[in-house]
């Protein structure tokens, strides 16, 4: 199989990739980067399994399968290759979350990025005390302390069999000898260029990436070689350190104080019990795993309302809008950075509190917005453009990883001599509590900026166990819809037995409480016709939104595992042996 590609390598250039990128992880490698051998474990799968973003990610994941590596090797190696390949959303200028199950246990690192030791709560306030539009969204003051590489570097040094180098051999490939641009990334760098006109240097990095083209990294390049010499060092007190510094100084607030102090840290995954599965998702920073817990109890609370109701008829869509109307409110009211402020998240999940909620839904009409109030006493300004992956070897081990650099291509500023796009996630604080942002949507003083402090989140990589073994993997990009996304994917496969490709590719749609009784279409798959009229008719507003989600999910029937890409984006899945 052709593992490594660009536009112009030849049947004898992939198998010398190839065989570099096997030799490489075998060089002498300082203390820093190397590992011990790993001890040999049965196989319990068939195969292993992918679902990533893009076909080079695919062939990175399935180059380190072949070495020898395990789930979180591949993880790491996809995320990396993302970071070259998939240049809108895929990075190491950002941040994420990663859930995983390794050797029968459950974990969680979070490697969201932080704000800068300068930030303050008003930063992006005029003298009038209102939010000045753009500030949080394009430029260097936009930029948070991005926590990617920390947290690849912690994940798989903690569970990775393979040696570090190997994990960063097929990104440096792609960024030092090119892939080739689909049209899909051509139009997203389009699209984004206008954004970024004149506000940023994004068009000295990105102006030349065109469809067909074989696009070459070498500054990338270069900083993902030091990476591979010197570990998650070089990135936060080393040379590319001193050149992300010196790239902000004087325009944005990030010092090399920050990126010295920057650190992932490994939290409790929320875990809950859901109809004889344990599902395992993000806590706070996220609101995604609260969120999705409450989704699938409040609904199984409400299973009478739900009987023979068709899968996304006007019935259907109404009582989850009533479901998620909650959910929404109770995440702006009390979701934040745990660090920060107790975030009572025992209360939110518990089963009594959350059918107390379910009990308030209206099975006839919409509920008045107004009444619907937080429970325990409205989504954060998120963008949508994230990615996703899911791994899951032969021995049982699993990933689920969400990261983002917030909007395609981030902030826009890509830091000199370097290449690496950095994120504009200081966008997802609440610039001004309690005032509704872009999406209609508000937040409280618990997700105000602070120093060091992370922003909240609606990522949700979330993995489904049964008996102690893997049952699904899953996850996806959409801001404030990731976990109402997943939500609906999961109900389709075990409430309504829909086989995977199919759960995957259904109609989606989206209420998060404000604006009032407004249901989000998507263009993929539209509510329109009679389904509209209908809809309409119950007392909705429907309203297009320009994103789909982009679900990556694994599968495990018995012992052999399953995959599917959503049909959204331009994502592969492999099955390895």
């Amino acid at each position: 199989m052709k593992l490594f590609r660009n536009a112009k390598s030849s049947a004898s250039g992939f198998a010398l990739a190839a065989l570099l990128s096997v030799s490489v992880g075998f060089l002498e490698a300082t203390p820093a980067v190397a590992k011990p051998p790993a001890k040999a474990q049965p196989a319990v799968l068939t195969a292993s399994a992918i679902a990533v973003a893009d076909e080079y990610s695919a062939d990175a994941a399935e180059q380190i399968f072949k070495e020898g590596g395990n789930a979180v090797d591949a993880a790491v190696a996809i995320a990396f290759t993302l970071a070259v390949t998939y240049p809108e959303a895929g990075n190491i200028g950002g941040g994420g979350f990663m859930t995983l199950y390794v050797d029968g246990k459950p974990y969680f690192l979070d490697y969201r990025e932080r704000a800068p030791l300068a930030a303050t709560k008003n930063m992006y306030l005029d003298d009038k005390g209102e939010v000045i539009k753009g500030m949080s969204l394009y430029g260097y003051r936009a930029v948070g302390v991005p926590g990617t590489v920390d947290g690849m570097w912690q994940a798989q040094r903690r569970f990775g069999k393979l040696n570090w180098k190997q994990v960063l051999a097929p990104a440096i490939h792609y960024a030092r000898d090119g892939f080739q641009v689909s049209e899909q990334l051509q139009q997203r760098r389009d699209d984004a260029a206008k954004e970024f006109a004149g506000k940023t240097n994004f068009d000295t990095y990105f102006g030349n990436l065109k469809q067909g083209v074989n696009f070459k990294q070498p500054d990338l390049a270069a900083v993902l070689q030091r990476i591979s010499d010197q570990g998650a060092k070089d990135f936060y007190s080393g040379k590319t350190a001193g050149l992300i510094a010196e790239s902000m100084r004087g325009h944005g607030l990030i010092t090399r104080a920050d990126l010295q102090q920057y650190k992932a840290v490994w939290r409790q995954p929320i875990q809950a019990d859901w109809k004889g599965y344990r599902v395992y998702t993000a806590p706070p920073p996220s609101s995604g795993g609260i969120g999705l817990v409450q989704l699938l109890k409040m609904k199984a609370d409400r299973a009478a309302d739900f009987k023979d109701v068709p899968l996304n008829s006007p019935q259907y869509i109404h009582l989850i809008a009533e479901i998620e109307k909650r959910v929404f409110a109770d995440r702006a009211q009390y979701l934040g950075d745990p660090d920060f402020y107790k975030v009572p998240v025992a209360q939110l999940t518990d089963d009594a509190y959350i059918a107390k909620r379910a009990s308030e839904v209206n099975p006839e009409t919409p509920s008045d917005t107004k009444s619907v109030q937080p429970g325990l006493g409205t989504s954060m300004p998120e963008k949508a453009e994230t990615t996703h992956f899911s791994v899951v070897d032969k021995w049982g081990n699993a990933v689920s990883n969400t990261y983002t650099v917030n909007g395609y291509f981030g902030s826009g500023v890509v830091a000199d001599r370097t290449g690496i796009v950095l994120n504009d996630e200081m966008d997802d604080f609440s610039a001004k509590p309690g005032v509704a942002n872009m999406f209609g949507v508000v937040g409280s003083d618990a997700n105000s900026i602070e120093p060091k402090k992370r922003p909240l989140s609606s990522m949700s990589p979330t993995i489904l166990t049964k008996d102690g073994k893997v049952s699904l993997v899953i996850g996806t990009p959409g801001g404030s819809r990731i976990f109402t996304s997943i939500f609906q994917v999961i109900n389709n496969i075990y409430d309504f037995d829909m086989p995977l490709p199919q759960a995957v590719g259904a109609m989606r749609f989206h209420h998060q409480l404000l604006p009032p009784n407004t249901i989000f279409w998507e263009p993929y798959q539209p509510i329109d016709g009679e389904l509209a009229k209908q809809v309409e008719a119950k007392g909705y507003t429907l309203k297009a939104q320009n994103f789909n989600g982009d679900i990556q999910a694994i599968k495990i029937n018995g012992n052999t595992p399953e995959a599917a890409a959503d049909p959204r984006g331009r994502g592969v899945t492999r099955i390895i042996q």
